[in-house]
């Protein structure tokens, strides 16, 4: 494993994430845990069904999403209309649909329709990887920020895109780093983003901690003219093909579970920030009870 961070804090957070890609049952939390789930699929979608019933086990799960899909909104807000909330029960966990964008929809639930500020924020799992400088784009990403805005540990979580995506398998590995993480697993300033391959659970190679890659994504604009001869652009993006070895790219496109450390402090001072808070993780994930290690 290349490694650009320092080497044994990826080391230590990959053992003890590796754990979830084996179906290996984890510690318990140390207590239970507020859980709050958003998305930007809609709160209808299958991604945000399986992660909110994944996590039921680790403690009070309320889901607080879009009533409708918002992908590519990215940290847009929701700042010009009303905004219309409509609750519902499931199985003992709240559902609360929002008219608004994903980072409202978290601003909005924390700050006045959650009794309690949560533990953990968790925005996913969604439909499609959100990988490289992607990212910037990604509302499910947005909302993972907006948490992490609030001094809220948060995790966006990606499923790539294919047939037969395994949702369960994917909110599985949710469930599993979020029982490692606990209740303060990430420092404030920071939050996780995760990328998981659809691919059975046996086929998944393991858990890297990967860089984010800075590549520029590859758009196309396909020029149609109609009859009239008025012009218009059909716009349509491409995946970029894996480049560095440590790199979320990289690592998906191979088969793992990509665990990004992402910060929103966008001054040339954040790369220490970075380190300081892989250290924090470093000396979490050395107290906690070893897992055993599925060998690739």
């Amino acid at each position: 494993m290349r490694m650009r961070h320092g080497a044994l804090e990826i080391l230590v957070l990959a053992l003890v994430l590796s754990a979830a890609c084996a179906g290996k049952p984890g510690q318990p939390a140390p207590a239970a845990l507020n859980i709050l789930v958003t998305n930007d699929d809609g709160i209808e979608a299958p991604g945000i069904l399986a992660v909110a019933e994944a996590l039921r086990p680790l403690g009070q799960v309320t889901v607080a999403a879009p009533s409708e899909g918002k992908s590519g909104s990215s940290h847009g807000v929701t700042s010009d209309k009303l905004i219309s909330v409509r609750e519902s029960e499931r199985g003992g966990q709240r559902w609360i649909a929002i008219d608004a964008l994903p980072a409202t929809c978290v601003r909005l639930a924390v700050e006045k329709l959650l009794p309690a500020r949560p533990d953990i924020v968790i925005s996913g799992i969604n439909r499609g990887e959100n990988l490289g400088t992607v990212t910037f784009y990604s509302a499910t990403v947005g909302a993972a920020r907006e948490a992490a805005f609030l001094g809220l540990p948060s995790i966006s979580v990606n499923l790539v895109a294919a047939n037969g995506m395994g949702y369960e398998t994917a909110a599985s590995v949710t469930a599993q780093i979020v029982r490692a993480l606990g209740r303060d697993g990430l420092p404030k300033g920071t939050f996780l983003n995760v990328n998981i391959p659809s691919l059975p659970r046996e086929r998944l190679r393991g858990v890297r901690i990967t860089r984010q890659d800075t590549r520029a994504p590859v758009d196309h604009f396909n020029k149609i003219v109609a009859p009239d001869g008025s012009t218009a652009y059909i716009p349509r993006w491409e995946h970029l093909e894996p480049d560095d070895g440590d790199t979320d790219i990289w690592a998906v496109r191979n088969g793992y579970v990509s665990v990004s450390l992402f910060g929103f402090d966008q001054t040339a001072a954040a790369p220490p920030a970075a380190r300081h808070a892989l250290r924090r993780l470093e000396a979490l994930l050395l107290s906690a009870p070893p897992l055993s290690v599925p060998h690739n």
